[in-house]
């Protein structure tokens, strides 16, 4: 006797697959190279659901086949340990960081090793290690120590750009900041001599405006009563979602990536990569590429100029009102006396809000200043005023406002009853606009009678000689802040003297994270390595790198994870290159992706290594949603009522543990046990049951919908876990988990067993010659593996296996000849049972170096038919007939049948009409 004892069989592969290193990859191989690489997994506390390997899973199935098709596979993993998850861990629990850090990534290993995944252990690394982020300080100089060259359209190092500046001044490089200008002459440009004429802060300052990473001021959320700054996500409404206090905005030194030099090209990548393209189109709208023109408008009664940013110069004889962002710096002059209050307290309001709910927000607000812009072509008065949902970092932080073309405008006009002026060819009447480029436009001055399609031209051109505005291209794409006023996260390789920053020398790497007993922010608002006396007398920076930070370069480490030396040697990133195929979610879209682009395109330019783009092929795996379960509480009681007898009362729904529910039926017992409020709780039954409600969510502890992994292996085995996440549908799409319908896979692998070996009879698996009938299923089942796999459809996968053994069982085969090539097909899907069958057919290396199958379509080609047979047109029997039957035989066969003869009713045939592989009518 010889049963499927899963467990042992698991244990017994994954000890001996580590001890001999099975899953070790060579650097140098004669073999075709393929990297397969998940998206960078924060270790966190809960440890993983059953949602969370599904990409691993999926990752796993495709390296593994890749491996059996002739490849070197790279398939690694490590943690993207920093981060705020454990500093309020520390904060909440007084628990240090790297404590807790080291304690989750013991469980998260634990999890993963009992999933029997293929990761090259040895390349493992965390982001906290001082041996990792040394490199992620190294890189962070290399983009201080560069600049973005417009002419030569890459990065180059500044010590070329001082050089530039020696030799002839800046007149040919624009500084980036398009407002910025230098503090001693309060101009952009400024010659040779004038550059060797100022201090050495002066021309660091200058450089700073050029370098790829670099240092400013900006707003963070303050929240004095927690004494710390806080995410964006964090406040809602203008306080603190943790006590609901109020939160101020605080202007802080930050440092930045000079991202926005890179928008050109990180949109002209995306032509090159195969990502989906939905995250195709959220990369291109996020960078927001646009053209236009921006526009100077002088103010009634004032020196000042009101500089707009429009996609639509055409329009500017519809504007009917200007909206400036609250932080603009105009606004201060421009107000009037009399809304002078109204001003403050709206912009007070404002200012309690972050700049996701300001974009988000559909409620229409905004004050005005009481001032007024001139048309530079009509010369009518425009209305200023403020508003929230004009955002200082885009474009000039003012809009000019048209109404009869525009639906925020338009409402926004609605709601302060400001008169809205008709454009014939550009009107919005409330509900879309009927704008047309063929339209001719009216009550547009000297645009009248024109085509709108040439209007914007001929504006911009007007405008230019007119020396009030200039041809634009504008992004949407901001550079974000690289720092965090926090203390679990990469320090900054920077010491602060007078006002300038030096960039600490290579050698003095790592720069490391000091111990810290409090986590409180310095006495400014600054990270809490303001308050370490030795680290502030030495004058380094006192915040730290933000999440995405070892996450941008991850990738690259893998290749040379022991390289100390450098970040990674050039000959290893030229082996591997691009990572070929990249598994993760859709909530990194915009930060981690395009920041690791952009990284990799500056490690490019700087020729550390040789491809400009980090990931050949994304695949974006879909969520295990959870299946909600629900108790219903009679309102005001402890009673409960099942799910059919609800609507007889007023009750409460309450979310229970799925793990104490069989489907529906709730464990009564365990419920009362469950939580201490329901040890007394009475229950009305249905049919001796109680009945759950159940509702598709979010997999989350706070709705108790998760599954432990951990359960499930346990029960069922890795290999039927691995293979039910996949056939719960395709990996790219959202699915809800429902454990009962894992008995299926699991029947499916016990099937597979009893092929080889049966509970009573022991060995049934023969050395036996395989029929014609056989081959065409074994062949047939590799063709659509091959291509289920290869094109990431594993569910369907799933499913041709259970047809295939569902074949095999009717055919009664248990031929090695078929069995054991299935085998090496399965490998992928569930490698623990494979590889236990492949050497219980006696077998001595392993199933992980085997050859994949090499489809034979010979196999499949069909030797007969089964004609439909009619007789006078009618169809009475079907027959099967040699494919290459000649017609007098098939005469023969089909006037020999007994059903045939039988509606012949005994009457000569007048002639048979056959059409070869169609059809055969007998006329009589």
């Amino acid at each position: 006797m010889m049963e499927y004892n899963f467990r042992d069989i698991e244990k017994k592969w994954q000890a001996q697959w580590k001890a001999s290193g099975a899953y070790k990859v060579s650097n140098d191989s004669p073999k075709p190279k393929f990297y397969v690489l998940d998206m960078f997994p924060y270790p966190s506390g809960v440890g993983l659901h059953v949602g969370h390997p599904l990409g691993y899973i999926a990752s796993d199935i495709y390296s593994r086949f890749k491996r059996l098709k002739g490849f070197n596979i790279l398939h690694p993993m490590g943690y993207d340990a920093f981060g705020l998850p454990a500093e309020q861990y520390a904060i909440d629990h007084g628990v240090h960081p790297a404590v807790s850090t080291d304690q989750n990534i013991n469980n998260f290993r634990r999890q993963l090793d009992n999933i029997g995944f293929c990761f090259d252990w040895d390349r493992e690394f965390r982001t906290s290690d001082p041996a990792y982020y040394k490199w992620t300080q190294w890189i962070f100089l290399q983009l201080f120590h560069s600049w973005y060259n417009r002419k030569t359209k890459k990065a180059e190092h500044i010590d070329n750009l001082v050089k530039a500046f020696e030799k002839e001044g800046n007149a040919g490089y624009e500084i980036p900041h398009d407002k910025y200008q230098i503090a001693k002459t309060g101009k952009r440009v400024f010659s040779a001599a004038e550059w060797a004429a100022f201090t050495e802060k002066e021309q660091q300052d200058i450089l700073m405006e050029y370098r790829l990473a670099y240092c400013g001021y900006g707003e963070v959320n303050w929240c004095e009563a927690l004494g710390t700054v806080l995410a964006n996500d964090e406040v809602v409404n203008g306080v603190s979602e943790r006590g609901g206090h109020p939160v101020v905005k605080k202007k802080l030194r930050q440092w930045y990536l000079r991202i926005t030099e890179y928008a050109d090209r990180l949109l002209e990548g995306l032509e090159r990569i195969e990502f989906s393209e939905s995250m195709k189109e959220m990369q291109t709208n996020w960078i927001g590429k646009s053209y236009g023109a921006e526009v100077s408008f002088n103010l009634k009664g004032s020196k000042e100029l009101l500089t707009v940013y429009t996609t639509r110069p055409d329009t500017i004889f519809g504007v009917d009102f200007m909206v400036i962002a609250p932080e603009h710096d105009l606004i201060e002059s421009i107000t009037t006396p009399e809304h002078k209050q109204a001003v403050e307290d709206y912009i007070a309001y404002v200012k309690s809000r972050s700049e996701r709910e300001r974009m988000a927000e559909k409620k229409i607000s905004g004050v005005f200043t009481g001032a007024y812009a001139l048309n530079p072509f009509d010369g009518r008065e425009i209305p200023v005023w403020i508003s929230e949902y004009v955002l200082a970092g885009y474009g000039t932080g003012a809009i000019m406002a048209v109404p009869c073309g525009d639906e925020r405008d338009h409402k926004f006009a609605q709601h302060f009853s400001i008169p809205i002026t008709n454009i014939i060819g550009s009107h919005y009447d409330g509900k879309e606009a009927n704008a047309t480029k063929d339209a001719k436009l009216e009550n547009s001055g000297f645009l009248n009678g024109m085509v709108m399609r040439n209007a914007m031209e001929v504006v911009i051109q007007k405008i230019e000689e007119m020396g009030i505005g200039v041809r634009k291209v504008n992004f949407k794409m901001r550079d974000a802040a690289f720092s965090r006023q926090r203390y679990w996260g990469e320090p900054f390789p920077i010491v602060w003297k007078n006002g300038i920053a030096y960039p600490m020398a290579e050698n003095e790497l790592p720069l490391e994270l000091p111990h810290v007993e409090s986590y409180k922010p310095g006495p400014e608002g600054e990270g809490p390595l303001a308050n370490i006396a030795e680290w502030t007398s030495r004058d380094l920076e006192t915040n730290t790198m933000p999440g995405y930070a070892g996450s941008s370069w991850y990738f690259l480490r893998y290749m040379d994870p022991q390289n100390a030396t450098e970040f990674c040697s050039r000959k290893a990133s030229d082996y591997w290159g691009q990572v070929d195929l990249y598994i993760g979610g859709t909530e990194h879209a915009v930060g981690h992706l395009l920041y690791s682009r952009m990284w990799t395109k500056a490690l490019f330019d700087l020729g550390y290594i040789g491809h400009d783009e980090p990931y050949k092929k994304l695949v974006n795996q879909g969520m295990i949603q959870g299946s909600s379960r629900f108790v219903y509480r009679v309102h005001g009681s402890n009673k409960f009522v099942s799910l059919g007898l609800k609507d007889q009362y007023s009750t409460d729904a309450i979310h229970v543990d799925v793990n104490i529910v069989d489907g529906l039926e709730l464990d009564v017992s365990a419920f009362k046990k469950w939580r201490t409020e329901y040890e007394n709780a009475e229950f009305m039954l249905e049919d001796g049951k109680y009945i759950c409600g159940t509702e598709v969510e979010k997999m989350s502890k706070r709705l108790y919908n998760t599954v432990n992994p951990d359960d499930v292996v346990n029960k069922y085995g890795a290999d039927t876990f691995r293979m039910y996440e996949m056939f719960l549908g395709p990996v790219e799409q959202s699915k809800p988990w429902e454990t009962k319908g894992i008995e299926g896979v699991h029947r499916f692998l016990k099937k597979l067993w009893r092929q080889f070996f049966d509970d009573m009879k022991g060995k049934v698996w023969n050395e036996e010659k395989a029929t014609p009938a056989e081959l065409k299923v074994l062949h047939r089942t590799i063709k659509k593996i091959e291509e289920d796999t290869e094109r990431f459809s594993f569910n369907t996968g799933v499913s041709a296996f259970m047809v295939c053994v569902n074949d095999l069982i009717d055919l009664k085969c248990n031929k090695k000849e078929i069995l054991q090539p299935l085998l090496i097909l399965l490998t992928p899907y569930a490698p623990h049972v494979s590889e236990e069958l492949w050497h219980l057919l006696g077998n001595t290396g392993s199933i992980l170096d085997a050859e994949f199958p090499k489809f034979n379509e010979s196999y499949l080609v069909e030797s007969s038919k089964e004609y439909p047979i009619s007789v006078n047109g009618k169809l009475r029997t079907t027959i099967h007939i040699a494919m290459d039957a000649p017609q007098d035989d098939v005469e023969r066969i089909v006037l020999s049948n007994e059903v045939i003869q039988k509606w012949m009713e005994g009457k000569p045939h007048k002639r048979i009409i056959y059409v070869k592989g169609k059809m055969v009518n007998v006329v009589v």
